[in-house]
């Protein structure tokens, strides 16, 4: 799952990561723990989750001494129950004791994301509706956030402005700035404009859903929709394009708008809220 752009991404991120705090060094460690001693480190889980960032804390400790050896036990995407144990890390034990925070950090914050992502998609098992992420991501993690859904068994939706086109509520209100029919005019330039990218239209009411029809949109996004307004714009679209709700989606009411027949589900909530996972790194000397 971890591509090479991704692995870039991981390199980029940790580097800035390790630079920020470790600075000029770690003077706690470098004044009372010997240069040469060895020790094992393992990552336990204090409370179940998906796992997911474990390359971030192997990238970690071995940027700060190379010789460092990491053995996953349980893979990223996989169940990990309180208790268990992630990966073992051993070497020298200043890396591992300086890159500690950093590393769980990453590690905290992606497992929350994947955890968050799994429970949102065991709720829509037995439809054919995907749970996808939002832009809604930390600057400069986007696509460490983004894989994290990954391994949750989420989908992702485009990953900046660059790739797909979003003719949402506010782009809409400037395009009724030259008269009616602003979806079909926003539709149509975008298109003229980006035509190997697909295009998708936030509608706010049915009326709107019918005018994104209208203008042959690819996707549109059903935004803070009741459920029946949802059930009724899936009979309306048929399978003309593909439909997004959006807006005010939560763990209790996400089964329900998934049995409406919508195709995709979209939830800020998964990479903006998702908090850490309890884990911690017990280390003892020797390996």
């Amino acid at each position: 799952m971890i591509t090479d752009k991704l692995k870039i991404e991981i390199q980029t991120a940790v580097k800035t990561a390790l630079v920020e705090d470790v600075g000029s060094g770690d003077a706690t460690t470098l004044g009372c723990i010997p240069t040469d001693l060895q020790c094992t480190a393992n990552f336990l889980a204090k409370q179940d989750c998906t796992v997911a960032g474990l390359a971030l804390a192997e990238t970690v400790l071995k940027e700060l001494d190379p010789a460092v050896k990491f053995e996953v036990l349980i893979e990223d995407g996989s169940a990990c129950k309180k208790g268990q144990i992630m990966a073992i890390a051993k070497g020298n034990a200043r890396a591992i004791i300086t890159g500690e925070r950093v590393a769980l950090n990453f590690l905290q914050h992606l497992c929350a994301i994947a955890t968050t992502t799994q429970t949102f998609v065991k709720e829509t098992e037995g439809t054919e509706a995907k749970i996808l992420d939002t832009r809604k991501t930390t600057p400069g993690l986007r696509a460490l956030e983004k894989y994290a859904v990954l391994c949750g068994g989420g989908s992702n939706h485009r990953f900046g402005l660059y790739d797909r086109v979003m003719i949402k509520d506010n782009h809409r209100e400037l395009a009724a700035a030259e008269g009616v029919g602003g979806i079909l005019r926003s539709v149509r330039s975008c298109r003229l404009a980006f035509p190997e990218i697909e295009v998708e239209v936030e509608a706010d009411t049915l009326e709107e859903v019918q005018e994104a029809l209208d203008a042959k949109a690819d996707y549109i996004l059903l935004d803070n929709m009741s459920n029946e307004e949802m059930s009724e714009a899936v009979r309306m679209t048929g399978s003309k394009c593909l439909l997004e709700a959006s807006g005010g989606i939560t763990v209790e009411r996400v089964a329900e708008i998934a049995k409406t027949g919508v195709d995709y589900i979209s939830v800020g909530a998964l990479t903006h809220s998702a908090g850490s996972i309890d884990i911690s790194l017990e280390i003892k000397p020797g390996v």
